[in-house]
């Protein structure tokens, strides 16, 4: 196997353990994250893709607290996150 298509596999298994980690207990909450993650993960800068995976490690209702804005997070990669998912179209 070439390196292309090393990282290629590992970069779908990569894909498919986030999809994974976005399915929450919250409908809402999977529906945000997993569109973050088809729309705009893959070409997010690697800052942003790291605070997105750290943002998957947030209990549901910190995370919902952001997602509708009832709470600001403290870390300002974070708040870019949840801005940037809050934003994407349908």
């Amino acid at each position: 196997m070439d390196s292309d298509s090393s990282e290629s596999v590992s970069g779908t298994r990569e894909l498919a353990r986030l999809r994974w980690r976005c399915r929450r207990g919250m409908r809402e909450l999977d529906v945000l994250l997993q569109r973050y993650l088809e729309q705009r993960y893959a070409s997010a800068p690697k800052e942003e893709q790291r605070a997105f995976e750290a943002l998957l490690e947030l209990p549901d209702p910190e995370l919902f607290a952001y997602v509708v804005k009832r709470e600001q997070p403290s870390d300002p990669h974070f708040a870019d996150v949840i801005e940037r998912l809050t934003n994407l179209e349908h």
